[in-house]
């Protein structure tokens, strides 16, 4: 039957395609249709750090398959600022999110500073993108908020929405479900990040049966604390300890500014939390390891899997016992701000590894690069696409900035650790390939040469020759002065 219908077409239009969309035989008919723009799905996860890779084999199985991005950083480890970023490809000083709520932050600050607006979805779905978001946003946004509306609202730019507010715990929190408010429970079938799997998994299937392109961010709210795991992995790993590494419980932090000086060496009691600590964010990134490999398997099965780009990242790292710090983020730290970054998708080759600077202003920018659209104007960011595609672009950045406000204490702050006495004050810190420095507010200076001293042990700000000193303060100034395309040049190194 099918080869008759071929026949029948070939003879009334000059040409048949056959069951094998080869195109064999096309004589004056209709042009082809234009390709599909590829699918994309971003899994962004909460405070992942790099030491939790080695216990995730799926992402180890991107690694296989796709690209690693073997320096990529974030411009605030603070989840608000670092999300305002990635929407925006703005640093936080364009965004004006420098907290994680108001007067200086949090997600009415983001959309009385446009940021919905000038985020990539409202764009990608311009352009024909079925869009879709699940799990978490900005922090102080509030599911069953109605924004003056008569249902829950939802940000323009998004086609689904199935986003929380206080689904840090994994249980007893509010979906708002496409406009429509749902609550879950307590039940294993309602921890979090499962629950995203499900929805992400229904939504490749939906999306990847029809022709329109499709972006689906899965943003979980794992493996921040308060490290709640599935019950299914609970009891995993019951004899796993926090890294040892040489910076883990610094004997001697008499260089280091005052806000760290202060710190005693960790007891058996903290260390001994930590490790704790430590064995539930594993058990937490195992759920989002199999959330990953559903995913994967779903675009499998569909067929679709050599047509989507699948991205996998943090919003910040996190540090465990490094430099006497208990758990907790915001310093300039490696620990806290250089996260994993893996992509698979077409072009992509596979085991290959990226030694350039990448931030979290690149990221809105390649979005809109894999859909064939320019970067949004104001954009600090460039696109990584080249890199995707096995080129180095020219005059990439030799140098990343960040920069961080010291958020006043809040109950409602889910890092509101990082606020208290002992945290580390307002800062901007420029990081080169060979090392570190961080001018504090107060004054106070911290530089690391990281080829001598990798694990940022020796602070020898005091010793720095006055000429390297001002030409990295005068680099830093420009970067935390830059916009546009202006922070491609603030990123060079003389």
């Amino acid at each position: 039957m099918a080869a008759l219908l071929c026949l029948l077409a070939a003879l009334l239009a000059g040409g048949c395609s056959g069951g094998s969309g080869t195109g064999h035989g096309r004589r004056g008919g209709a042009p082809p249709a234009a390709a599909k723009k590829p699918n994309i799905i971003f899994v962004l996860t909460d405070d992942l750090s790099w030491n939790l890779v080695p216990h995730m084999p799926q992402v180890q199985r991107m690694q296989r398959d796709g690209l690693t991005f073997d320096r990529f950083y974030m411009a605030d480890s603070l989840c608000c600022t670092s999300r305002a970023t990635i929407f925006t490809g703005r640093y936080p000083h364009n965004t004006g999110v420098r907290t994680n709520f108001p007067p200086l932050g949090g997600y009415q600050v983001f959309k009385e500073r446009a940021g919905e607006q000038n985020a990539f979805a409202p764009a990608l779905q311009k352009a024909g993108y079925r869009t879709a978001l699940l799990g978490k946003y900005m922090n102080g946004y509030q599911p069953a908020d109605a924004q003056g509306g008569a249902e829950p609202y939802v940000p323009p730019g998004w086609s689904e929405w199935y986003v929380a507010g206080n689904g840090y715990p994994e249980y007893g929190y509010n979906l708002n479900e496409n406009g429509r408010l749902v609550s879950y429970g307590h039940k294993p079938q309602d921890y979090l990040t499962d629950v995203l799997a499900n929805k992400g998994a229904d939504f490749v299937r939906r999306a990847g049966s029809t022709s329109q392109p499709f972006f689906m961010e899965i943003s979980t709210f794992a493996p921040h604390g308060p490290f709640v795991p599935a019950p299914k992995y609970a009891k995993s790993f019951p004899h796993l300890k926090a890294p040892r590494s040489p910076s883990f419980n610094e004997k001697d932090v008499s260089d280091k500014p005052s806000w760290l000086r202060k710190h005693p060496k960790l007891g058996k009691r903290a260390i001994a939390r930590i490790d704790e600590g430590f064995r539930d964010r594993v058990r937490m990134v195992r759920s989002v390891d199999d959330l990953i490999g559903r995913l994967r398997s779903e675009l499998a099965a569909l067929g679709i899997d050599r047509d989507t780009y699948v991205v996998f990242g943090s919003d910040n790292g996190f540090h465990m016992g490094e430099h006497r710090l208990a758990g907790g983020k915001m310093t300039a730290f490696d620990i806290d701000i250089h996260v994993p970054y893996v992509v698979t998708g077409p072009g992509v080759g596979a085991g290959r590894r990226v030694g350039a600077f990448a931030q979290n202003t690149d990221i809105a920018p390649t979005f809109l690069g894999l859909a064939g659209l320019p970067a949004e104007p104001g954009t600090d960011g460039r696109s990584l696409v080249p890199f995707l595609q096995g080129r180095t672009p020219g005059g990439w950045r030799q140098a990343v900035l960040i920069e961080h406000v010291k958020p006043a204490p809040s109950r409602d702050d889910p890092d509101r650790q990082d606020s208290a006495p002992g945290a580390p004050t307002t800062y901007n810190a420029i990081r080169t390939d060979d090392a570190l420095y961080v001018e504090y507010a107060d004054g106070e200076r911290e530089y690391y040469d990281l080829k001598r001293d990798p694990d940022e042990l020796q602070n020898t700000a005091g010793g720095l020759p006055e000429q390297r000193r001002r030409q990295l303060s005068n680099q830093l100034y420009a970067f935390v002065h830059c916009a546009g395309q202006g922070c491609a040049a603030a990123g060079q190194t003389g």
